[in-house]
């Protein structure tokens, strides 16, 4: 079950999902903070506990420190915390694990999913957004049985996916956003939520080489800010498939955020032709500046 944190809202209810603590805060959290202050109630999930992401505790410790970091992240970025379900390089396209996250997605019941990109740089990305969407098209089907046992649900979700780390899929191609989030006037807190989980800038110094967590982390705000050419800051969608989900139609980022959201039209219309290429990027037909 969450902690509740805040009074339930009406505009609307999103899900972040992830693999690990600090994957919402480096790919997704900016979004999520929007849609908070637009009157959404926000959740947070990650399905691994972090039990791997140290080179100094034992996985016991790890997880109890891992959780407390994600607890305080959450708090920051006002959202509803839910516990971790299993541990890191656990995180299979299983029944078991699957049924576990379907019961949160009937419990919480988005309206609005962010996810992990399908391909990733690590297969535990890309298992999380597997089981996202799987859980979330089987929300309404009384017929599958989850664990803990949870009633089916009807309504619309959208599923978006994040960009996958460095903007590259597991082969190296780059990934192009079919929209950008405009996250300026929220990187700050951004920023602050992703230092709460303190534990994690020895270990990925170490394991990854990637300096310092919280400048990769804006490196990576300001690229995608940089594609749009018109945020500073931003995060990167793709939307996946309406079918099953939604309406064709339905984009709620597009409803909730507004002039912070900006659609890639070259992307959009690289779908309807079937191709779409790294350098899409919006030009001025999107309204970007000169």
């Amino acid at each position: 079950m969450p902690e509740n944190q805040s009074p339930p809202r009406t505009r609307g209810i999103a899900l972040a999902l992830a693999a690990h603590p600090d994957d919402i805060e480096f790919y997704m959290a900016g979004t999520l903070l929007l849609l908070e202050r637009a009157g959404y109630q926000t959740h947070y999930l990650n399905l691994g506990s972090g039990n791997c992401g140290s080179l100094q505790f034992n996985a016991a410790r790890t997880r109890a420190i891992r959780a407390r970091e994600a607890r305080r992240a959450a708090r920051m970025l006002g959202a509803r915390y839910h516990p971790s379900l299993t541990d890191d390089l656990e995180i299979f396209y299983e029944s078991r694990l699957l049924r576990r996250v379907a019961a949160v997605v009937r419990e919480v019941r988005p309206t609005i999913l962010l996810t992990h990109s399908p391909q990733d740089y690590m297969e535990d990305h890309m298992h999380a957004c597997r089981l996202a969407v799987t859980a979330a098209f089987a929300r309404g089907m009384p017929n599958y049985r989850t664990r803990p046992s949870r009633p089916a649900v009807s309504g619309e979700v959208t599923v978006y996916h994040a960009m996958p780390h460095g903007l590259r899929d597991d082969l190296r191609r780059r990934v192009v956003p079919g929209a950008f989030a405009n996250t300026t006037n929220v990187h700050a807190l951004k920023r602050q939520a992703l230092l709460a989980h303190q534990s994690q800038k020895a270990w990925l110094d170490a394991s990854q080489g990637m300096d310092s967590y919280l400048l990769a982390m804006d490196e990576m705000s300001l690229a995608i800010g940089k594609l749009s050419r018109r945020f500073r800051h931003a995060e990167g969608w793709r939307r996946h498939s309406h079918l099953g989900f939604c309406t064709a139609a339905a984009d709620p980022l597009r409803d909730a955020l507004g002039a912070d959201y900006l659609v890639n039209g070259a992307y959009e219309r690289g779908l309807e032709s079937g191709c779409v290429r790294s350098e899409d990027a919006p030009g001025r037909e999107a309204g970007a500046p000169a």
